[in-house]
């Protein structure tokens, strides 16, 4: 099953995180199929490209981890 979920990113103490479509079972920082956007926890920036890819995954039905689908609902993005 696919999930779009959070891919760490950064340096140490620098952390930033993607989001990504994976398969649930498999590592998100290896692996993933695209990127969807972006999560910078420093500056609270929540960013997706492209909502329309988002919307197609979820039609598919792709799930979202419980954590991007509190980002999505904090920034009012809905899908």
């Amino acid at each position: 099953m696919l999930k779009i979920r959070l891919s760490r990113a950064g340096k140490r103490n620098m952390p930033f995180f993607r989001v990504v479509v994976t398969e649930h079972s498999a590592a998100a920082k290896h692996g993933y199929k695209e990127v969807l956007g972006f999560y910078d926890p420093m500056s609270k920036e929540f960013k997706i490209k492209d909502l329309d890819k988002v919307k197609a995954y979820v039609s598919n039905g792709v799930q979202f981890s419980p954590r991007v689908e509190k980002l999505l609902k904090i920034n009012n993005i809905s899908i």
